[in-house]
């Protein structure tokens, strides 16, 4: 029987583990699904056959070392920069491995012992990123195959809360990690081409650069700039590429509302806030406010951020409780961003009835024979409930699929890699169109980076 363990038993753990126990049997696999805390661990696995669940700390050796020396291929679904704790284990004691997230520094470091050692370390085979790097390589190689020069890239993924529970003023609900969603973008400057041109849009200018798109059936989004996009010219052999831009995925409207907490500090995770247990919501805003005898935060709040009586700006604000004066932010040593993330989760948290919903975006502009040629391929998926979500089956359902492909032999290139072969993309996107994971491509005319006509770069 061969066994994989599965380290880390969040919620995007459930699509993965149904999808190998409902074929546990046919596939003569044993799961083990290791936790720290049991209890999560026990849950995921609820008591089907084919499972069993241990605990297991990822920081003690005694705890890690016996259950990775057992595995026939480990899944990592810890945080992304625990994965190198597993990783070194798998080099050690000869198993394959594969996470969803980004490769690491560290990761990539291992790259000659476990070409070495003939294993296959699969990283970055989630949504995004994952799905994204599968979908992109697929339309690039073709195009390619077919003798086409790809002139312009642009990819947009986000995990959004589906149009039927989008019942308030942002359009947007937690469908991941809520940190990830309160930082994003901090850290550095994000970097790009457009038509030739290497283009910068810093921290503070990033919520108020975006772009439109239009998927057919769910309307009108907008998308921002992530950190780098630069990196994919090398990973996705688009040198000569002159436009090339990867972003987030929101309704319209939302970077706008966004970028008032950005210009008023509330997203800074760079200091700690004195008192923050004992703090309102109103003496956190406030905190960020220039003093004043007679004004009240509200008109200080509409006067900082030059918000009119009648912009919906306010009512954004207005609906998240921010001038509460009796909730508290509870967190001892609070930086500014962990209070505002505790602000909005009693608001954007999901109800027990509400669906998520990812939604996947690519633009190619390409020439062949001589003429110019645009393809827009778009992907929407929407979940089924709080335990089937798209976010779950969107990471879930690719590393289910490419672990099996491992130990089955049918991906045997070693190393550390992402899934951008025909080898491994073409029977993962197949596969994921029987669970409803379906990209749509129409051909348009080709535009460049010039959608409004205008003229300048």
């Amino acid at each position: 029987m061969r066994e994989i363990l599965i380290v880390g038993a969040g919620k995007s753990t459930a699509a993965l583990i149904d999808y190998l126990l409902d074929r546990a049997v046919e596939q003569n696999l044993k799961l083990k699904i290791a936790d720290k805390e049991l209890e999560n661990a026990v849950n995921a696995c609820r008591n089907r056959k084919h499972c069993e669940a241990i605990e297991l700390d990822v920081f003690n050796k005694k705890s890690r070392e016996p259950a990775i020396k057992q595995a026939d291929l480990v899944i990592s679904m810890l945080p992304a920069r625990y994965h190198i704790e597993v990783a070194r284990d798998c080099v050690k004691f000869n198993k394959h491995m594969v996470t969803a997230s980004y490769i690491s520094d560290e990761m990539r470091a291992l790259d000659e012992e476990v070409k070495k050692k003939n294993l296959v370390f699969m990283n970055e085979i989630g949504v995004d990123p994952g799905i994204d790097h599968m979908s992109a390589m697929q339309v690039i190689d073709r195009i390619r195959d077919k003798g086409g020069k790809i002139l312009l890239f642009e990819s947009f993924t986000g995990g959004l809360v589906a149009p039927e529970s989008d019942n308030n003023l942002w359009n947007y609900k937690f469908t991941w990690n809520p940190r990830n969603v309160v930082v994003a973008g901090q850290g550095g400057v994000a970097e790009f081409i457009q038509e030739g041109k290497y283009k910068y849009i810093p921290y503070h200018r990033l919520f108020r650069r975006t772009e439109f798109l239009e998927v057919e059936g769910y309307g009108k989004f907008e998308g921002y700039a992530n950190r780098n996009s630069l990196k994919y010219q090398s990973v996705y052999g688009l040198e000569n590429a002159l436009t090339l831009y990867r972003g987030t995925i929101r309704k319209v409207g939302f970077s706008r509302a966004w970028n008032m907490f950005v210009q008023l500090g509330m997203t800074d995770d760079s200091f700690e806030m004195t008192n923050s247990e004992e703090m309102s919501y109103r003496d956190f805003i406030n905190s960020f406010l220039p003093y004043s005898p007679s004004d009240s935060v509200e008109l200080k709040t509409r006067h900082s951020l030059k918000i009119d009586q009648d912009d919906i700006m306010w009512d954004k604000l207005i609906e998240l409780d921010l001038f509460n004066s009796e909730k508290k932010i509870g967190i001892k040593n609070a930086t500014p961003a962990q209070a505002l993330q505790k602000i909005l989760m009693d608001k954007w948290t999901l109800a027990e009835d509400d669906k998520d919903m990812i939604v996947m975006y690519h633009k190619f502009g390409y020439e062949l024979d001589g003429e110019k040629k645009q393809i827009d391929s778009t992907m929407v998926h929407i979940g089924e409930d709080q335990s089937k979500t798209a976010m779950s089956k969107t990471v879930g359902l690719p590393v289910a699929i490419s672990a099996l492909m491992i130990l089955s032999g049918e991906i045997k290139t070693p190393g550390v890699q992402l899934p951008i072969r025909k080898e491994v993309y073409e029977p993962i996107l197949k596969e994921l169109e029987t669970h409803d994971i379906i990209f749509k491509e129409k051909e348009t005319e080709y535009l460049g980076y010039n959608p409004f006509g205008e003229v300048g770069n």
